[in-house]
This record gives structure tokens, C-alpha cells and sequence, in this order.
């Protein structure tokens, strides 16, 4: 957690001016259990659901490809997403699945450091991809006469660009300020490289790369909060002024899904993050971990299939093709 890493500064310190600093060439990572039952079972539950992510999000994206009618800015940016979840889950998952399996808890520092790169970067595309979707719809239903000029496919290709070299340049600016510190012990008290965590680690003043940590989380959340939420006001009162049924309902129809994807998103970050210390423990920490990365996802397709009606259509109409039988959605 955030304020955990604030509070090692102090001790830090301390350490730094003991001399205590030592180099640190491979880390352990937490493993939910040494009960060998215990260790298959969390093996095969991270293994189905590792699966039912994978499966759902390149099912998605299958669906945006093959079917003309999903050929939008809206589904691009949702291919996008779904790209982002299936990379974003892929980081920490398989790894998890290979301690419980092997029970050896070592990943080396190159590991972690790429680990820590690819979390941040899905994270950041995730959070971005989000921000830009919510753009669209308030483009297509408050200004849908400009929409075509506006959402052009140049115009489009240049966000999803600019989302994912953002994100990049955002992890590899995190991952070098996390990894230029020297390291106390290498134990690391989650399942994956975690940024507070490391954090807390080091034996060197990590002032500045929490002071960054810090600055840049709240700035970057608070900028696509606020715009997100200011977007979905101005959506809602035009829905609402709708004279239509059941342009109202289309509209619905395509917020609902990405409203409550986000919410999905931000309500397991914040919860991972800024939660109180009276809620964290060894046993709680992990476990909000596995919200923020797992949950998302694996529940972002599932949502988007269940509320959005061309989809549904579009993948029963893959599936015939196909498979010759319909999905059961």
C-alpha cells in the first residue's frame, strides 16, 4: 500500500546512515499456501480463471474483427480493452500458477522488473482506453452530427497510439525509479512485483520515487475520474431529452457496460491502494491484489456480452459461421 511505502521513509533512513544496504540479485514472491492440496487447488482455480479471461477477451476481440458491423471507433477502442485485460491478467497470473505448482518462489530481478513493467503498462492502457471510450460516447450521443468528423478512423488510430505509448512511457518511467534503489531484503509480500511493495524494501531513501508514485497516481486517476464522470453527466442528461424509446435504449445499451467497467476498475485499485491500514493484513493484502488484477479481466468481457445487444448478435452470427451452433449468451 501507498501509505505503508510513505511510512518505511523514516526507517530507510535510518538504515542509509547504518550503512545497512545490500545488492539484491532475485526476489521471493508470496505463495498463498505450502499445503500441497491447498497449492494444487490454487492451481487449478488461477488456471480457470486465467483460461476464462483469455478465452473471453480474444473471443471479443475475434468478434470486433470478423464482423463489419463492430467495424466503429466504439468496438476498435473495446478490441483495445480487451487486449489490455488479456495482457494485463497474463503478467501475474501464470507465475502464480507456476509457485504453487513448483513451490519455488524465486523470480529473478530482470523477472520482476518486466513483471513490474507490464502490470503498470496494462494498468495504464486500461485506465486510458477507459478514459478515450468515454470521450466516444459523449462524441456519438451529444454531438452525433459531428460524430464521423470527429471519430475518424485517423483520429482514432492516433488515441489508441497515443494510449498505448503513454503507457509504456509511464511504466518504463516507474519501473527505472523502482528499480534504481538498493534493495534490504528481497522478500516481497505479494504474489507479483508490486510497486509499494518493493517500496518498501529498500534500504535506500525512496522519498523521491514515492513523492512520484504518489503525485502522478492521484493527478492521472483524478484527471480520468473527473473527466469520466463529467462525460457520463453531460451523456445522461441528452439521454434523458431523448424523445425516442429506443434510441434511449441504444443508448443505454452502450454507456451501461463501459460505466460499469470503469467502476469495476477504479472501486478494486482504490481498494488495492488507499485502502485504511485498519484493513490491510497478510491475508487481506494478497487477496485485494487478485481484485485488481484478475477481476477485471476476467468480468470485462462477460459484462460488455451480457449488456451490449450487437455483440450478442455479432457472436451468435461468429459462432454459426464457425461452428456451426449458436452460443449460449
Amino acid at each position: 500500500m501507498l501509505s505503508d511505502a510513505v511510512e518505511r521513509i523514516d526507517a530507510v533512513r535510518f538504515n542509509e546512515e547504518m550503512g545497512n544496504q545490500t545488492t539484491v540479485k532475485e526476489f521471493f514472491l508470496l505463495g498463498y499456501t505450502n499445503v500441497l492440496e491447498l497449492q494444487i487447488l490454487h492451481f487449478v482455480v488461477f488456471l480457470s480463471i486465467y483460461l476464462a479471461a483469455l478465452v473471453g477477451n480474444f473471443l471479443l476481440i475475434l468478434t470486433v474483427v470478423q464482423n463489419e458491423s463492430l467495424h466503429s471507433p466504439m468496438y476498435f477502442f473495446l478490441a483495445n480493452l480487451s487486449l489490455s485485460d488479456a495482457c494485463y491478467i497474463s503478467a501475474t497470473v501464470p507465475k502464480s500458477m507456476e509457485i504453487s505448482m513448483t513451490n519455488s518462489k524465486l523470480i529473478s530481478f530482470s523477472g520482476c522488473s518486466i513483471q513490474l513493467f507490464l502490470v503498470v503498462t496494462c494498468a495504464g492502457a486500461e485506465l486510458t482506453f477507459l478514459t478515450v471510450m468515454a470521450y466516444d460516447r459523449y462524441v456519438a450521443i451529444c454531438h452525433p452530427l459531428q460524430y464521423a468528423a470527429v471519430m475518424n478512423w485517423n483520429a482514432c488510430i492516433q488515441m489508441a497510439a497515443a494510449s498505448w505509448i503513454s503507457s509504456l512511457i509511464n511504466a518504463a518511467m516507474h519501473t527505472a525509479n523502482t528499480f534504481r534503489l538498493h534493495f534490504c531484503t528481497s522478500k516481497v509480500k505479494q504474489y507479483f512485483c508490486d510497486i509499494p511493495q518493493l517500496l518498501m524494501l529498500s534500504c535506500t531513501d525512496a522519498t523521491a520515487s514515492v513523492m512520484v508514485l504518489l503525485i502522478e497516481t492521484v493527478v492521472v486517476c483524478s484527471f480520468c475520474f473527473f473527466y469520466i464522470l463529467a462525460s457520463y453527466g453531460l451523456i445522461f442528461s441528452a439521454v434523458f431529452k431523448m424523445q425516442s424509446a429506443q434510441a434511449r435504449a441504444k443508448a443505454f445499451s452502450t454507456c451501461i457496460p463501459h460505466l460499469a467497467v470503469f467502476c469495476l476498475f477504479l472501486s478494486t485499485g482504490v481498494f488495492s491502494y488507499l485502502r485504511p491500514k485498519s484493513l490491510s493484513s497478510p491475508l487481506v493484502d494478497p487477496l485485494a491484489a487478485v481484485l485488481y488484477t484478475i477481476l477485471p479481466p476476467l468480468l470485462n468481457p462477460v459484462i460488455y456480452s451480457l449488456r451490449n445487444k450487437e455483440i450478442q448478435a455479432a457472436m451468435q452470427k461468429m459462432s454459426k459461421n464457425l461452428f456451426g451452433f449458436h452460443l449460449i449468451i
